[in-house]
């Protein structure tokens, strides 16, 4: 009697493992275990496909792990601790960007969004939309500088100090590939422990030159946004690949840098941009289909990003 006992409940115990895996199985959704920290949702300065907390509520249904909300011209910080009030267990962080709109570079900026309530504050970016370049010059618009006669400006290591103090993560922005060489260069002088390169291809950046900023320690990214091959599905909501910027151009840069110091993220957001929910598994798949690894996209949009918001750091004691 007792054996028969001792059989039905290792029966009920196999069931129970069974039951639960399948459980956790159809759990796991399309963008499953993926951090993505370039975010872009609304409300913003431009149109956007989405708001922010629409994008967190999506994104957490479709098993995403993490995600950085990002606005060129307006600090996210604030948004972000009301979205985490909304949705408590889903990890999402603030960004500001040194664009014309916060004072260019202003360390107090910086300064007061990482003491906002919460702390949510992760990512400083260097300029974008404002940021030096030739097409600046030539049309004689406004920018902002982070350099002069190649050397970084004093207000940048400013902005140094206060990413180290908080322990934040430094992005080089939309500055020209020299600028970008330098500032991460001074940034692992300065003893930064997480930079990022922002999509170092859309500034014309050479495989060699991205060789060296991942020889700092920095994370180039690559955005799923511009792999997606122009028109794929057959509508007008995907922009078509810019010159030089076809799929192939991807697989060199993971080839050339090396998975292990990539950032794949997703930039989506824009009404001309299909929505993020498709897009990022048509993105993964055209990597797949160039000859990209399932280990190493995971490296990418997993692995790395996790490691550079510190989500897998060990919790300190209390």
């Amino acid at each position: 009697m007792r054996y028969r006992v001792w059989m039905r409940l290792a029966f009920l115990a196999l069931i129970s493992v069974f039951l639960s895996g399948t459980f956790n199985a159809q759990k796991k959704g399309p963008l499953d275990g993926i951090v993505d920290i370039h975010a872009h949702g609304g409300p913003d300065f431009i149109p956007r496909r989405y708001d922010e907390l629409d994008f967190v509520r999506r994104a957490k249904t479709a098993g995403m792990r993490a995600a950085v909300l990002k606005s060129h011209e307006v600090p996210t910080t604030q948004m972000v601790a009301l979205i985490r009030k909304l949705e408590p267990d889903f990890p999402s962080f603030g960004t500001v960007v040194l664009n014309r709109s916060v004072g260019g570079i202003n360390p107090r900026v910086v300064e007061v969004q990482a003491q906002i309530a919460g702390h949510y504050l992760k990512l400083v970016f260097m300029p974008t939309n404002d940021a030096e370049n030739p097409e600046k010059h030539a049309k004689n618009l406004p920018y902002v500088a982070v350099s002069k006669d190649g050397a970084l400006l004093p207000e940048v290591y400013e902005v140094m100090k206060l990413v180290k103090q908080y322990d934040l993560v430094f992005c080089t922005g939309h500055v020209v590939p020299k600028d970008a060489l330098l500032l991460v260069h001074e940034a692992q002088k300065f003893g930064l422990k997480r930079v990022v390169v922002t999509h170092p291809a859309n500034q014309g950046t050479t495989i060699p030159q991205m060789q060296e900023e991942a020889a700092t320690g920095a994370y180039l990214e690559i955005t799923a946004n511009q792999i997606i091959p122009g028109m794929q599905d057959g509508t007008d909501t995907i922009l078509p690949n810019p010159p030089g910027h076809m799929p192939e151009e991807y697989i060199g840069i993971i080839k050339g840098v090396g998975a292990e110091h990539l950032i794949l993220s997703g930039d989506f957001g824009r009404p001309d941009f299909i929505n993020f929910l498709p897009g990022w598994p048509m993105a993964i798949n055209v990597l797949k289909k160039l000859g990209v690894t399932d280990e190493q996209i995971d490296i990418m949009a997993k692995k790395n990003p996790a490691h550079l918001l510190g989500l897998d750091d060990p919790k300190p004691a209390k």
